[in-house]
C-alpha cells in the first residue's frame, strides 16, 4: 500500500503487522503499535487488535489504512449482530459487501479475525481464508512474523509465546513494525 492516495492526492496513514496463531484450544491475535505515514512513524502505540461483538467473543486485528480498518471493524460488528455472533457467516457477508460495494471496495486494509472455532484472514477481494497450520499474518512485517511463527511451532506449543516471539522478530527486521505489541486471546 502506498502512502499516497492517488484518487485524492491525500496522504494515508498506515498500520502494520498482525499475526494470528491457533494452537490447541487457544487462539491469539497480536499486533504491533506502529502507525506510519509514508516513512514517518506517527504513533508508536496504536491498538490494532481489539475485541468486538457481543461479549467480546471475537478478536480482530487490522493492517492498512487506519480509517479504513475502523470502518471494517464497525461493519463486521454489525454483521456479527445480524448473524447471531457467527463469525464465519459474518465474515463471508462482510467480504461480499467489501468486494461489491462502491465505497467499501476502495478500502485499503486486511483483517485477521478469530473466535473459539475460527481463525480467518479477510480481504477486499472477497477472500475469507482459513490459514494452513493455524498461523496467519498480514501487513508489511507479516511475512517476517509468519516465517518466525512457522519456525517456532515445532518447538513451542503456546500460541501466545509463538505470537510474541514472531512479533519480536518482525520488529527487529521490518522498519514499519515496532515492539509495542497488543495481544488478545480467544
Amino acid at each position: 500500500m502506498s502512502s499516497q492516495d492517488d484518487r485524492h492526492g491525500l496522504t494515508q496513514w498506515h498500520s502494520t503487522t498482525i499475526i494470528g496463531v491457533k494452537r490447541g484450544d487457544s487462539t491469539v491475535i497480536a499486533g504491533d503499535g506502529q502507525v506510519s505515514m509514508g516513512n514517518t512513524v506517527m504513533k508508536p502505540n496504536a491498538k490494532k487488535v481489539r475485541r468486538i461483538g457481543e461479549g467480546g467473543k471475537v478478536v480482530a486485528g487490522f493492517a492498512g489504512a487506519t480509517a479504513d480498518a475502523f470502518t471494517l471493524f464497525e461493519r463486521l460488528e454489525k454483521k456479527l449482530e445480524q448473524h447471531n455472533g457467527q463469525l464465519l457467516r459474518a465474515a463471508v457477508e462482510l467480504t461480499k459487501d467489501w468486494r461489491m460495494d462502491k465505497y467499501l471496495r476502495n478500502l485499503e486494509a486486511l483483517m485477521i479475525v478469530a473466535d473459539e472455532e475460527n481463525l480467518l484472514v479477510l480481504t477486499g477481494n472477497g477472500d475469507v481464508l482459513e490459514p494452513e497450520g493455524g498461523i496467519a499474518a498480514i501487513g508489511s512485517g507479516g511475512n517476517y512474523a509468519l516465517s518466525a511463527a512457522k519456525a517456532l511451532v515445532d518447538y513451542e506449543d503456546d500460541a501466545e509465546t509463538i505470537a510474541r516471539k514472531a512479533m519480536a522478530v518482525a520488529a527487529d527486521v521490518c522498519v514499519f513494525t515496532n515492539g509495542n505489541v497488543t495481544v488478545e486471546t480467544v
